[in-house]
């Protein structure tokens, strides 16, 4: 095996957006608890999967590799000498997965997201949401917190951003006012609602562009113009959304030092008022 060939996890996190269901169940849980696979046997694994061991097969296929074993040989090195990320299993009964362990998953969720961006679309996409005519941004279900968290960090700087949906509102009543001169921040998250599509979609006829930020469940979508993809996994029930919040942050921050001496002015502005309401 190559000294440069990508790790098991970058290999299926690579491979999970052009997955089949029952490979991507695996793939999914292999993301979690990546050690699994040096721990079990092909049935072992299927079975703590809920897949055949066909799917197995072919899954450790479609990652490249020439059999199960030479998979494994890979995980047990990485395991020894990678992130701990390796040392967690499904499963475990008990739970105790401590303070490091967890931080430990944080880290390796933050170094997959950094490992996927790709600098010079987040230099265009800044560069476009400065110059926006307006800046729509678009949260359902799980990427509504993070959108709402965008759009307070954006209108800092810029009174041009809009958050979607509002409260009993529907997105038809914004989206028709979406213009050529704007761009749509989305964000799309597991659990996808069905409409993401149709929404997409709506915003390129429009002529604006779009900055999907998703999961890394996701392939490069046809009306996107700029795709983010987010390392989300857990070791735990709950998504891990650190590497969501870093590129958010990453993004607000670009677009102030791009906006100069007016994102400056405008804070201040802000302080200064605040100060006088009282606020702290």
């Amino acid at each position: 095996m190559s000294p440069r060939a990508p790790s098991f996890l970058a290999r299926v996190q690579q491979a999970l957006p052009s997955l089949h269901p029952a490979e991507r169940k695996l793939g999914l849980m292999l993301c979690d608890f990546p050690g699994d696979l040096a721990s079990y046997s092909a049935v072992e694994l299927a079975n703590l999967a809920g897949v055949s061991t066909a799917t197995v097969s072919r899954f450790i296929r479609r990652l490249g590799y020439g059999s199960y074993e030479e998979a494994r040989v890979q995980v047990r090195v990485e395991r020894e000498t990678g992130s701990r990320l390796y040392l967690g299993s499904r499963a475990r009964k008990d739970g105790t997965l401590n303070a490091a362990d967890r931080f430990n998953h944080y880290r390796a969720n933050l170094d997959g997201t950094a490992q996927w961006l790709d600098p010079r679309q987040i230099d265009d996409a800044t560069a476009a949401i400065v110059q926006a005519r307006r800046i729509w941004i678009v949260g359902l279900r799980a990427g509504q917190s993070f959108a709402a968290y965008m759009h307070w960090q954006l209108l800092q700087i810029s009174e041009h951003a809009t958050l979607l949906p509002a409260g009993g509102q529907t997105l038809g009543e914004h989206l028709v006012a979406v213009a050529p001169q704007d761009v749509a921040i989305v964000f799309g998250l597991r659990r996808r609602v069905a409409a993401m599509d149709g929404i997409l979609a709506l915003i390129r006829q429009k002529g604006a562009r779009t900055l999907y930020i998703t999961d890394e469940g996701v392939t490069f979508h046809e009306h996107a113009t700029w795709h983010v993809r987010c390392s989300t996994t857990s070791a735990g029930p709950l998504f891990s959304h650190v590497g969501v919040m870093a590129v958010c942050h990453m993004i607000a921050e670009q677009v102030i030092a791009a906006c100069g001496p007016a994102a400056a002015e405008r804070l201040r502005r802000f302080e200064a008022i605040n100060e006088t309401l009282g606020d702290a």
